[in-house]
C-alpha cells in the first residue's frame, strides 16, 4: 500500500463524516459565549394587567462569524432550566413543573442558528432551531451588535437579541387565562474569542 495513499484518504473520509458546521471556513472568527457577561430573560403577560420576568443565570454557547458571508455564522447556545430563577416561589414552582419547562424531563433548552442576515454592519436576524421541552421549532432572534463583529477580530463582541414565541407551540398549554401566550425573550450576550 502507497505510504501516501492514509493522508490522501483520510481528510476526505472526514469531510464525508464531519457535519459542515463543525469543519471552520477559512478566516472563520471562533467565539464562546462570557456566561459571567450574558443574560437572558422570559417575559409574559400575567393577568393582561402585568406581567412576570424569568431568568436563565446558567448557560453555554459557541458562536461562529465568517467575515464577507454572515449566512455561514453558525450560533449553538444552551441554556440550564432547571437554574431558571422567577419572582416568587409559586411561579419558580410551576415553570419548573410538568405544565411549562418539566425540568425534571427537559433539564436544557437550546438555540441552534444556522444563519445570520445581515441588515447593516450591526443588525441582523439569526434564524435557528429552538428547542424546550423536547419540541423544536425554527425562530428567528434580532440582534443589534455594539460593534461590527467582522471587524472585531481577536476582540470581544457583545450583542443584545429579542424574540417573542408562542408558548402553546412547546407544549406549554396551561393557566390560559391567567398567563398570555406571547413569551418575549430578551438576551444581552457577550463572546470573547476562543
Amino acid at each position: 500500500m502507497n505510504a501516501l495513499y492514509p493522508s490522501r484518504i483520510l481528510p476526505a473520509i472526514l469531510a464525508l463524516l464531519l457535519p459542515a458546521a463543525l469543519i471552520a471556513a477559512p478566516g472563520a472568527l471562533d467565539y464562546r459565549l462570557d456566561a459571567s457577561n450574558s443574560d437572558v430573560r422570559a417575559k409574559v403577560a400575567f393577568f393582561g394587567l402585568a406581567s412576570k420576568t424569568a431568568r436563565f443565570p446558567r448557560m453555554d454557547g459557541r458562536v461562529t462569524i465568517v467575515p464577507g458571508s454572515p449566512k455561514d455564522a453558525v450560533v449553538n447556545v444552551t441554556f440550564d432550566a432547571a437554574a431558571i430563577e422567577a419572582p416568587d416561589a409559586t411561579t419558580l414552582e410551576r415553570l419548573r413543573g410538568e405544565k411549562f419547562f418539566w425540568v425534571e424531563r427537559h433539564p436544557r433548552i437550546r438555540f441552534s442558528g444556522r444563519s445570520l442576515s445581515m441588515a447593516s454592519p450591526t443588525r441582523g436576524t439569526i434564524t435557528g432551531e429552538l428547542t424546550a421541552r423536547g419540541v423544536t421549532r425554527i425562530e428567528t432572534l434580532d440582534v443589534t451588535f455594539a460593534s461590527d463583529p467582522a471587524a472585531r477580530s481577536g476582540k470581544p463582541v457583545s450583542f443584545t437579541g429579542n424574540m417573542a414565541i408562542d408558548r402553546r407551540d412547546y407544549g406549554m398549554n396551561s393557566y390560559q387565562l391567567i398567563v398570555g401566550n406571547t413569551v418575549d425573550i430578551n438576551l444581552r450576550a457577550r463572546m470573547v474569542p476562543q
